[in-house]
């Protein structure tokens, strides 16, 4: 038998084993490809850019940058008598600022009892040491109150969009004086000046930021209920009454604030 006449039958039985293993190899390959497609399809659709109702990319991150720009608040007008509550640093000249450049919220029923009385409201960062404040102004029909300090503070962004039931939102305070505490949950409902949400937040809370999937602030924390399963914070409507100059925008299919 002449040798060369096997060689033919040789190549083609290499191509139908490269054939063999092709057919093989390609669900795999799809496989794998799905895998990897899969996972930044997710990316994409959970974008806090565009959808308010999905938890935020990095979490840590957005802990870490709301933690930078809030501080408790302490308000003691007296031996044996005080109280307790948080603050958040935001971009607002005052009659102050020349001498204490940062602003920051909280509530009224925060530093209530200290209005009118010299150097008894201080603040601090997380585990840092208290430095004074001043009580700038106040609003206590909607449970405002503006504070400043000459403590340099990164500030927090406001909202240009009305929190919308649903939305992923995140409390930042010192829940029942433990500073740096964190609640996530939801936007339950809006009614009037107030969102209700299904953060657990407590005393202590009061006056802190609550900021959507993107850390700009939506609302501040002002009260919590002790029965219903849920909490509520002052809305940004509520700050146009005597502490920014706002106005209320619609374009028929989108509507938002403009400070």
């Amino acid at each position: 038998m002449d040798l060369h006449s096997l060689l033919p039958m040789r190549e083609t039985d290499s191509n139908k084993f490269i054939a063999y293993l092709a057919i093989i190899a390609t669900p795999f390959a799809l496989g794998a490809f799905l895998l990897s497609w899969a996972p930044s399809m997710q990316y994409s659709n959970e974008d806090p850019a565009g959808d308010g109702f999905v938890p935020p990319r990095s979490i840590e991150r957005l802990v870490d940058t709301t933690q930078a720009s809030t501080v408790t608040v302490f308000c003691t007008p007296k031996a044996g008598k005080a109280s307790q509550g948080t603050a958040w640093a935001i971009e607002l000249e005052t009659d102050v600022s020349k001498e204490y450049p940062t602003t920051l919220i909280t509530n009224h029923h925060v530093i209530e009892d200290c209005i009118g009385v010299e150097s008894e409201v201080t603040i601090n960062l997380l585990y840092k040491d208290k430095i004074k404040a001043v009580i700038v102004k106040w609003d206590k029909e909607n449970d405002l109150a503006v504070l400043a300090t000459t403590k340099k503070l990164p500030v927090l962004e406001l909202s240009e969009n009305i929190p919308w039931p649903g939305y992923w939102v995140m409390a930042l305070g010192s829940a029942d004086g433990y500073e740096g505490s964190i609640a996530f949950g939801n936007v339950l409902n809006l009614i009037y000046n107030d969102i209700l949400i299904t953060n657990n937040v407590s005393g202590g809370n009061s006056g802190g930021p609550l900021v959507d999937n993107e850390g700009v602030v939506v609302g501040i924390v002002s009260w919590s209920k002790d029965i219903e399963q849920y909490n509520g914070a002052k809305s940004l409507d509520a700050f146009c009454a005597k502490i920014l100059d706002c106005k209320y925008e619609t374009d028929g299919e989108k509507t938002w604030w403009e400070y």
